[in-house]
C-alpha cells in the first residue's frame, strides 16, 4: 500500500503537542492592529489548542503528525 499523504498547508498550520492534541494560531493577528485592545493583542500572540471536534478532522490531514 503506497504511503498517505500529508496535506501541507494543514502541516504549516498545526503541530502536535505531547499528549497527541493539536497546537494552532490565533486568527486576526496578522493586519489592523490599532482598532484591537494591547491585551487583546497580546491574548493573539498566544498559542491555543485545537478544540476536540475538529482534532479527527486534522488527524485525517496529517497521518504521520
Amino acid at each position: 500500500m503506497p504511503k498517505m499523504k500529508t496535506n501541507k498547508s494543514a502541516a504549516k498550520r498545526f503541530s502536535r503537542t505531547k499528549n497527541g492534541s493539536f497546537k494552532r494560531h490565533h486568527a486576526y493577528a496578522r493586519h489592523l492592529m490599532s482598532g484591537k485592545s494591547p491585551k487583546r493583542r497580546r491574548n493573539l500572540r498566544q498559542s491555543a489548542l485545537v478544540s476536540d471536534p475538529e482534532v479527527p478532522r486534522i488527524k485525517r490531514l496529517l497521518p504521520y503528525a
